[in-house]
């Protein structure tokens, strides 16, 4: 009776295993979706002035999705913590793999331009800009250069320029306002 017992308990305990195939349930691991999370509290950590944890879930998602359009978003996040704790160093090439991997944001150039003037080299890169036209993004980052430099007209003239070379793009709109707001800050 012991043995047809412990036969019955083995033979149900396995039952469930063999009478039900495919209804195990199976968890995928999408380091998109998870690099998105770790955006997020990142962001969160960054508003709570957590700053070391934030630049840790930027890392993290920065690994967990490289070389997409959302990792300039990370990079471009990363870059503002090391803007807010005082290494501008690090927070440049953050925003420069940030315009490399999506160059359609307006904002990632505005970010490395304020990035330029922290780490003084505006005029050197003005310059720099002034004699590089190969690429035509390069004529937004003269036109930042430009206004951060105080020269608003002539930012105002290169960016229209851009706006009229290129006006499908996805940044143009943004171009454009903030066009109005150098315009409205001369008159």
């Amino acid at each position: 009776m012991k043995k047809f017992l412990i036969l019955l308990i083995i033979l149900f305990s396995a039952l469930p295993g063999v009478c039900a195939p495919g209804t195990t349930a199976t968890y995928v691991i999408d380091p998109v979706k998870n690099a998105f999370e770790h955006n997020n509290l990142g962001i969160i950590y960054m508003e709570e002035k957590c700053y070391y944890a934030a630049i840790q879930e930027f890392k993290m998602a920065i690994s967990l999705n490289p070389k997409t359009q959302a990792t300039a978003v990370y990079f471009n996040n990363l870059g503002k913590v090391y803007l807010a704790i005082g290494y501008p160093e690090l927070a440049l090439d953050c925003f420069q793999n940030a315009v490399t991997q999506y160059n359609l944001n307006f904002e990632f150039y505005k970010n490395l331009v304020d990035c330029y003037e922290k780490l003084g080299q505006t005029t050197s890169k003005l310059e720099f800009y002034k004699k590089n036209d190969s690429n035509p993004f390069d004529k937004i980052m003269l036109g930042l250069l430009y206004a951060k430099t105080g020269n608003t007209k002539k930012a105002i003239i290169v960016l229209d320029e851009f706006v009229m070379l290129e006006p499908n793009l996805m940044i143009t709109p943004a171009i454009k306002q903030y066009i109005q707001q150098l315009v409205d800050e001369l008159l």
